[in-house]
């Protein structure tokens, strides 16, 4: 078992930057990525980065790559989202997810089913 406890979330001007935390706990040795997600009222689970635990190597889909940056620290088993230059559009719950299995391309780590465990969210609102 993996827990997973996000923080950092708030409300934010337009243009603001957030850095958010997810901090793992259990069964860590046998995670293989974090990724996170976002989910917006009315709209799907979106992903938004992952990372491989072991190695560093991250992927983002286009829509955030400019914008958004993953990194994780392992002596602390903390995985964090930088996201800069906030948009409204931004406004979403946002989760984080370990991956208990091998998956051989980073990219892979976009689809939630590669996804284990799930934290319970924060929540990001950027006002205009």
């Amino acid at each position: 078992q993996v827990q997973l406890v996000e923080s950092g979330g708030g409300l934010v001007q337009a243009g603001g930057s957030l850095r958010l935390s997810c901090a793992a706990s259990g069964r860590i040795l046998s995670t293989y990525a974090m990724g996170w997600f976002r989910q917006a009222p009315g709209k799907a689970r979106e992903f938004v980065a992952a990372i491989r635990w072991s190695g560093g190597a991250t992927y983002y889909p286009d829509s955030v790559k400019v914008r958004f940056t993953i990194s994780r620290d392992r002596a602390k088993n903390t995985v964090y989202l930088q996201i800069d230059s906030l948009k409204p559009e931004d406004t979403a719950v946002y989760y984080c997810a370990a991956a208990t299995r091998f998956s051989s391309s980073v990219t892979n780590y976009s689809l939630k089913e590669k996804y284990d465990y799930w934290g319970q969210g924060t929540q990001v609102t950027v006002s205009s």
